[in-house]
């Protein structure tokens, strides 16, 4: 079983990589940032906690969860935004725990045949360190950029301003102490090009599974 968690800084090229895997290998993509939005729907324990925590001011006027206002919030406050993740990281790490039952029991069916010696998932995860959550993969691989082209990136993605995007950047782990813990590391500091035949390489030449 190969468990590829996929993580990163934040735009780093990680949504480019996880589509590449899944339209070139036809690989499962199982995507924390999904769950995430999962768990704040409207009539969700987890959403009922926020408002119960920061008021219906935090929904938009059709009930949903106003999440610009909740960035603006959280990411200014360690605290808060501690108090957030202990409310939704517990229910992303279910669903790949589910995830991954599923795909094992799929795998151990009888007649069930892959081409692949190791049947592989990909786990997409932007806090795989952060959440505690590199016991779910069998290998890790980092998306990374140069500091300045990870601040372009996002700025322009995401229409954040300087200090917002510098803001959301250094609440997460640093991308080179991600880098040191990771078994592959993906360049995408040059071309889209050079950035997938990393990838095709990475898939050739797999991590021994744990």
């Amino acid at each position: 079983m190969r468990l590829i968690g996929l993580t990163g800084g934040i735009g780093t090229g990680k949504t480019t990589v996880s589509n590449y895997l899944n339209k070139t290998y036809h690989l499962p993509i199982w995507d924390a940032d999904i769950y995430a939005r999962k768990a704040v729907q409207p009539g969700s324990l987890i959403l009922d906690s926020i408002i119960e925590n920061y008021g219906t001011d935090i929904l938009l006027p059709n009930g949903n969860l106003n999440r610009q206002k909740l960035g603006e919030i959280v990411f200014n406050n360690q605290e808060e935004l501690l108090w957030l993740e202990k409310q939704i990281h517990p229910y992303v790490r279910d669903c790949f725990e589910q995830n991954i039952q599923q795909f094992v029991k799929k795998n151990n069916e009888p007649g069930y045949q892959t081409s692949d010696q190791y049947p592989t998932a990909v786990l997409v995860i932007p806090l795989l360190f952060e959440a505690k959550m590199t016991d779910l993969v069998t290998e890790i691989w980092v998306t990374y950029t140069s500091p300045q082209q990870q601040i372009e990136r996002l700025m322009k993605r995401d229409g954040l301003s300087q200090e917002q995007t510098y803001t959301r950047i250094n609440h997460q782990m640093p991308l080179e102490n991600k880098c040191q813990q990771a078994d592959v590391v993906l360049d995408n500091s040059s071309t889209l090009e050079i950035l997938l035949k990393q990838v095709d390489s990475a898939i050739a030449h797999p991590s021994s599974p744990k």
